[in-house]
């Protein structure tokens, strides 16, 4: 396996289109729910454990080479958001086109056209990591950073937050990350029947009224 391609994989440069997008920490600024470091590292401890665990798994299994149809319908699945489903749908077209070029493959090329408006951003990564030659441990901790990572860069642009006191949330949160790709490559080794579906209805319902605002700073 290729550390090397692990960090060109979970580089926020990679131009997978992440920066676009807050995590649903945009509408959380705007509720109040994030107003310093404290407030976000809190928000990133749940999503990590809910929707970071639940993406981290999907991603695990592709990596393992579980079949990636059925792993994007099981991600439909436990997406009840509409707004995020089609979030993770653009989010997975443009991972797919950083893919391509980055690690071409014919399970990519065949992803790219059985689902060519986009499958969801973690099938898409999953099956990255495993045309890089990366392991499922390795797509796991990229989901887990990024579920953390955006949100993070995000409440540094919405609150002029010190970027040197987000990076700290981060790094506090390092140990937990360990452990939710751990118990998500565990689980996409169980199979389809044992993959999580944790969830934060929460972002759900938030993720609804952001998408409808006239005026936002991200896309998400």
């Amino acid at each position: 396996m290729s550390r090397a391609a692990l960090l060109v994989l979970a580089d926020g440069r990679f131009p997978a289109g992440g920066h676009a997008h807050s995590g649903g920490a945009e509408p959380a600024v705007k509720a109040g729910r994030i107003r310093d470091a404290q407030d976000l590292a809190a928000f990133c401890r749940g999503r990590l454990h809910t929707a970071g665990l639940t993406a981290a798994a999907l991603a695990a299994a592709a990596a393992l080479g579980l079949d990636p149809l059925r792993l994007d319908e099981a991600a439909d699945a436990r997406t009840p958001s509409p707004a995020l489903r089609a979030t993770a749908r653009r989010l997975g077209r443009q991972m797919m086109r950083a893919a391509r070029a980055s690690w071409p493959s014919p399970e990519l090329e065949a992803l790219a056209a059985a689902r060519p408006r986009g499958a969801h951003q973690p099938v898409v990564l999953g099956l990255a990591a495993r045309s890089a030659g990366l392991g499922p441990e390795d797509a796991a901790h990229c989901v887990a950073y990024e579920t953390v990572s955006g949100p993070a860069t995000a409440v540094v642009r919405l609150l002029s937050l010190n970027p040197f006191d987000a990076t700290a949330v981060l790094a506090r949160l390092a140990p937990e990350m360990d452990e939710v790709a751990r118990r998500a490559a565990e689980a996409a080794r169980g199979g389809f029947g044992e993959l999580p579906a944790a969830s934060a209805p929460l972002l759900d319902i938030t993720a609804e009224a952001h998408a409808a605002w006239p005026v936002r700073l991200f896309a998400s």
